[in-house]
């Protein structure tokens, strides 16, 4: 099991961790970590492990670890750049440090996303977020335009609402399915409780979902994104392209 740190704080750029698998594949596994692994649209971190003798091993992409069977495990593999000596043995120490421009352009993205939830009021059946575009797939067969709905996602960043973390139990979301916006992705479960995002706070929400991602701390933050294109992949889906403007 990897302590997965950006949980609770996804500006942690760093930690100190130890080496507890190396995997067939060349990955490392460690006991806590930084580095947030591809999952619910979300691309992996990329960053460096900082060897004990101050050597660095480039790390290019994380992901979710997999048992012999392909089902998920509570392992986070950290996946090196190829052309590396590898360097490490279980037991080792390392530091992981995260690509924070990277991640935090991730992050960025990552909320607009949320407003852009806000702001086209439609089920979502794809999503991915990438270090230099974001794109939704809507449930629709409307029209939308391309100018007004970057000047709506542009009002929500200048009124700079917070954006918290928080959990609700598995009671609670079945009491309420309205809160899961994927019509492709479910929350998951099994511990009785189920991460959140809500964005603004007392008398000013205009989000709250179920989210594992990395999220920045208030809209403002997010800078200006713009929508760079609008798709119509198919009579009931509409594809919505973000971009750092």
């Amino acid at each position: 099991m990897t302590q997965d740190l950006f949980r609770q704080d996804g500006y942690l750029r760093e930690c100190s961790a130890r080496v507890t698998a190396l995997t067939p594949q060349g990955g490392v596994v460690l006991d806590r970590t930084v580095f947030y692994p591809l999952g619910g649209g979300q691309a992996g971190d990329a960053g460096t492990l900082v060897r004990a003798d101050g050597s660095l091993l480039t790390i290019a992409d994380t992901r979710k670890g997999q048992d012999a069977e392909g089902r998920p495990t509570a392992a986070i593999v950290h996946l090196p750049a190829p052309g590396q000596s590898l360097g490490l043995a279980v037991g080792d120490e390392v530091t992981a440090r995260i690509d924070w421009e990277r991640r935090h352009r991730l992050m960025r993205f990552h909320t607009t996303t949320h407003l852009l939830c806000h702001v086209v009021a439609q089920p979502v059946n794809g999503c991915s977020i990438t270090p230099e575009y974001a794109r939704l797939d809507f449930h629709m067969d409307g029209a939308l335009d391309k100018e007004a709905l970057t000047a709506a996602i542009a009002r929500l960043v200048a009124e700079d609402l917070p954006v918290a973390i928080g959990e609700i139990t598995d009671a609670e979301l079945d009491a309420s399915p309205q809160l899961v916006k994927s019509m492709s992705v479910q929350p998951p479960r099994g511990t009785g409780v189920v991460r959140t995002v809500r964005v603004g706070g007392p008398g000013t929400q205009i989000d709250l979902q179920p989210c594992g991602g990395t999220h920045v701390a208030r809209t403002g933050e997010i800078g200006a994104v713009v929508v760079t294109k609008i798709e119509k992949k198919g009579a009931m889906a509409r594809r919505v392209v973000l971009g750092m403007a």
